[in-house]
């Protein structure tokens, strides 16, 4: 492990462009139905993205006219800090800024939809490197992760699959320690409290995940005698961290006020049953895909209503290299069991609480009760999102000792074909093409040409 450790791999700016490239490349692959209709359709649903691209675009408008009073949304008036009755996309705000009106709002949101899913393939990309893959089976891992099925069916929620910015501050900050390079600590710092912006959903997520890996680093450094690093990353880490620390205070002020302007600290344990998955969920593919798919019938008679928040199918394929990858000596075994066992652990938080049976007694119960934070959110099944990275990294690993095979018997270029086929594979369990993209009905022209500010009020049901 300490060899491993010392010995940070090379990745050459070349393989960077191209890994960036075939990113954004399979992101346009993908979701290629949406290029034609940016400003006038939006990707999975017209329900939640829709709300979720005037979150964008209000953020643009908050900087630019009253970033003081950035959390005063109008919606919800007059309630105070109502951009944080949800995830904010506080992240996404800065392009907010570029283009106004309902079009540019759209294709704002349809960019970044895009952007998430290219991110978050790089990024995973870069990690797996950094771990020890080889190039081609790194990019087996950014595919897995990426598009793992699951993320299909949570599609319509941006906060969700906007997941790359963990894979990518682990990366900066396992590459800036092992190699003590003080820039790339601090970067790393920098892209989790930007992943943390994006939402609490996943930003819980990632500080426990940083707090349990810090703990794992300290005890390492113990054992190894304690020894000095270098100023530069002690200052680093001490800029990084307080860096991090403020935008967390700073983001859950606002959410703190709402709790108690509501006189509502959590959820109940009640609340989560009606959101938990099955053990079912690991087998149901989602609503749109190619190697296999179910109709919302079969999903909610398979893992109840729903079943958006239900399904938790990671992918055949994906599933069957990361099996293969805790095999693969290319990455110590210790990092391989600790994959394997991060990948088992998520899966199982991943189920929630049921009112019933042995489900009442699941271990998520235990966070949600006694872990601080976790009784602001109600759906357990998106910790899969650290179950999927988890079991990509392995599927990296997968690919990798498939393409040694290969090489043993074929050659290097049957090798590199093989793992290459492996990506597409799963790729292809991951993929909905064609991925809904309905368009926008344009507002009436009687609310249009009513002279602002207007306030729209519901009706009550007579």
């Amino acid at each position: 492990m300490r060899d491993w450790w010392s010995n940070s791999p090379a990745i050459e700016r070349a393989q960077v462009l191209k890994a960036a490239l075939i990113g954004a490349g399979l992101s346009l692959a993908q979701f290629y139905t949406l290029l034609t209709g940016l400003g006038s359709r939006i990707a999975a649903d017209d329900g939640d993205p829709v709300s979720q691209s005037w979150q964008v675009a209000w953020g643009g408008h908050a900087l630019l006219h009253h970033p003081l009073a950035f959390w005063q949304a109008n919606q919800f008036w007059p309630a105070k800090d109502s951009l944080a009755f949800s995830d904010a996309l506080v992240g996404y705000a800065p392009f907010g800024l570029f283009g106004s009106g309902v079009d540019a709002a759209l294709a704002r949101y349809n960019l970044l939809f895009l952007f998430a899913f290219a991110l978050a393939f790089f990024a995973v990309w870069l990690l797996a490197c950094e771990l020890g893959a080889p190039n081609w089976a790194a990019m087996v891992g950014g595919a897995a992760f990426a598009y793992s099925p699951w993320r299909l069916e949570q599609a319509g929620h941006l906060h969700v699959i906007s997941s790359g910015g963990i894979a990518l501050a682990l990366f900066l900050l396992l590459r800036g320690y092992r190699r003590n390079d003080w820039r790339l600590i601090a970067g790393g710092w920098v892209a989790a409290a930007w992943q943390q912006s994006i939402g609490f959903t996943l930003g819980l997520q990632l500080d426990y995940l940083l707090l349990v890996l810090g703990l794992i680093g300290l005890i390492a450094w113990v054992k190894a005698g304690r020894p000095r690093p270098p100023a530069a990353s002690i200052k680093a880490t001490a800029v990084g961290v307080g860096f991090f620390l403020l935008s967390t205070w700073l983001l859950t002020r606002p959410y703190l006020r709402v709790l108690n302007v509501d006189n509502r600290t959590s959820y109940s344990l009640q609340s989560l049953y009606a959101f938990s998955p099955r053990l079912r969920s690991f087998l149901s593919p989602p609503e749109y895909g190619m190697l296999f798919s179910r109709t919302p019938q079969q999903l909610t008679s398979a893992v109840g209503r729903g079943y958006a928040e239900k399904v938790l199918y990671p992918g055949l394929i994906a599933a069957l290299l990361a099996i293969t990858g805790l095999w693969w000596k290319g990455i110590p075994r210790a990092l391989r069991v600790g994959l394997g066992l991060t990948t088992v652990l998520f899966a199982v938080l991943s189920l929630g609480v049921h009112q019933t049976g042995v489900g009442h007694y699941l271990p998520y119960r235990f966070v949600f009760e006694y872990l601080p934070g976790w009784d602001g959110i109600r759906t357990p099944g998106r910790l899969h999102t650290l179950t999927t990275l988890a079991l990509a990294l392995l599927a990296a690993a997968g690919a990798a000792r498939v393409g040694e095979l290969i090489r043993q018997r074929k050659g290097s270029s049957f090798a590199t074909a093989g793992v290459v086929v492996l990506g597409l594979l799963v790729l292809a369990d991951g993929s909905g093409i064609p991925f809904p993209n309905p368009a926008i009905r344009k507002a009436p022209a009687d609310v249009t040409s009513v002279a602002t500010p207007l306030i729209q009020t519901p009706l009550a049901p007579s």
